[in-house]
């Protein structure tokens, strides 16, 4: 460990955009358990020596939604329910999912089409049995643009109004002037709903992301240095990186939207496990999700926010300043600008790591950690739409239950006095899409071939 803190000492008083890029290019690193010497505040209900594995490797990465690990890390939660955890700081969403595959890691957030993906062996990888039985958090992430976007007229999205058409001509407008080799937009993963968003939006507008749009991944702490060298032109990463960008901070770009205004309600990290990590450490699975829960809880409190935003700005979690964690996490997200304009927004809903809102989920007894099977089989649904698999599986049904363990998610909460939604599924209605199309997941082949732009379908030509 010596060697470890001393490398990131050498860090110290470097400027935050450096020491980002620093930490990401060194692979994952181990954040030690707190000392004897740090107060718990919660005393262990679950006697360690009854769990199959009481010590797990747990990995997160340098955005704001490692906030319940954090606080399950630095509050006590893991040891409440009996394990002694270390966390491994990851340096990109596919460090994190291979860590699981590879055995390094016992435990990892992963990007929400990541589980159904790699058991699916989407994009031509052998297929591997991940599973998760929780959401770590909704929304927490936005679409960021570059100056030159916004000297080319495009503006944040809530200013069109929900004019489609408006928005897609300004891009239109803008893109006609540069080679399409230009076009690139950086997305942290290819199973992310993230890269699902991006080419969702496109296609809303009547643009073809498959032709018109370059799309690469690159790991968050480096979307901001990549765009200010401009070698992508807009990226959508969850936070501080979106809010680092902004004027009065680095001063690179603008946040166009934030997923929510894509899908509100939509899903983004799920706590992933092997399969086999279920069926062999039950006990221990179970001290897992209730660990995570109860730290999304601790997060999802209002008056919690603040001291939330400083924790995931300690240099072991993402060593970001709080001025770039507290939006994103306290709710007073600021869309930036180049005209001196505020644009600050003030939500509840900027991300939601437990309780929903009224306004966003009607649902009786529904929260963020819970897992919709219909959620599930809208990730399939894009996945297939991109042709990152053949089609929509004719088993997709017994894929997503197998992928995200619903069922046992009732279980753990009910045993912590939580109740949950009775159904699996729910019809996403109109407004919750930016372009006003509901999904019904009782037909996702049907709403899958309803896009005019998808992967194998053939190219018009029109002669004149």
């Amino acid at each position: 460990m010596t060697k470890l803190w001393t490398r990131r000492n050498l860090l110290t008083g470097a400027g935050a955009t450096t020491a980002a890029i620093a930490f990401s290019s060194c692979g994952h690193q181990r954040v030690p358990n707190p000392s004897p010497s740090t107060p718990l505040e919660i005393q262990p209900i679950v006697d360690s020596r009854l769990l199959e594995k009481p010590d797990l490797t747990i990995g997160f990465v340098p955005v704001n939604d490692c906030a319940p690990f954090a606080v399950a890390w630095e509050k006590g939660f893991f040891r409440k329910y009996g394990l002694n955890v270390t966390l491994s700081r990851e340096a990109s969403w596919a460090n994190s999912r291979d860590g699981i595959v590879f055995g390094r890691l016992d435990a990892s957030p992963v990007v929400s089409g990541s589980v159904t993906n790699a058991r699916m062996g989407a994009e031509g990888a052998r297929p591997f049995p991940l599973c998760a039985a929780m959401t770590i958090h909704r929304h927490g992430n936005g679409l960021t643009m570059n100056r030159g976007l916004w000297d080319g007229g495009l503006r944040p999205w809530y200013s069109y109004r929900g004019n489609l058409d408006g928005f897609g001509q300004d891009l239109r407008n803008y893109w006609q002037k540069l080679p399409v080799d230009a076009h690139v937009w950086a997305v942290v993963l290819s199973s992310s709903i993230y890269d699902y968003f991006v080419r969702y939006l496109l296609a809303a507008v009547g643009i073809d992301p498959i032709r018109q749009l370059r799309l690469i991944v690159t790991p968050p702490p480096q979307m901001v240095s990549n765009t200010r060298i401009g070698s992508m032109e807009a990226y959508m990463v969850a936070e501080p990186w979106n809010t680092r960008a902004i004027s009065g901070n680095e001063g690179i770009g603008f946040t166009l939207l934030q997923g929510r205004e894509i899908w509100r309600g939509h899903p983004d990290r799920l706590l992933a496990v092997r399969e086999s990590f279920i069926e062999d450490y039950p006990k221990t699975y179970r001290s897992l999700v209730k660990a995570m829960i109860e730290a999304c809880q601790y997060c999802s409190n209002p008056d919690n926010r603040l001291e939330i935003a400083r924790l995931v700005s300690k240099r072991s979690f993402t060593g970001a300043d709080l001025r770039y964690t507290q939006p994103g996490i306290v709710g007073n997200f600021n869309y930036g600008g180049f005209d001196n304009q505020p644009r600050l927004v003030n939500s509840s809903e900027t991300t939601l790591f437990f309780d929903l809102p009224p306004s966003l989920s009607q649902v009786k007894h529904d929260h963020s950690t819970f897992l919709w099977q219909s959620h599930c089989l809208w990730l399939m649904s894009q996945a297939a739409r991109w042709g990152q698999i053949p089609g929509f599986p004719k088993d997709g049904e017994t894929i997503a239950r197998q992928a995200w363990r619903t069922e046992l998610y009732r279980e753990i909460a009910a045993e912590m006095g939580i109740h949950c939604p009775v159904d699996d599924y729910k019809v996403e209605t109109e407004s919750a899409f930016i372009d006003g199309k509901s999904f019904d997941p009782s037909d996702p082949n049907g709403y899958l071939q309803s896009f005019e732009f998808r992967a194998g379908v053939p190219q018009r030509y029109y002669f004149t």
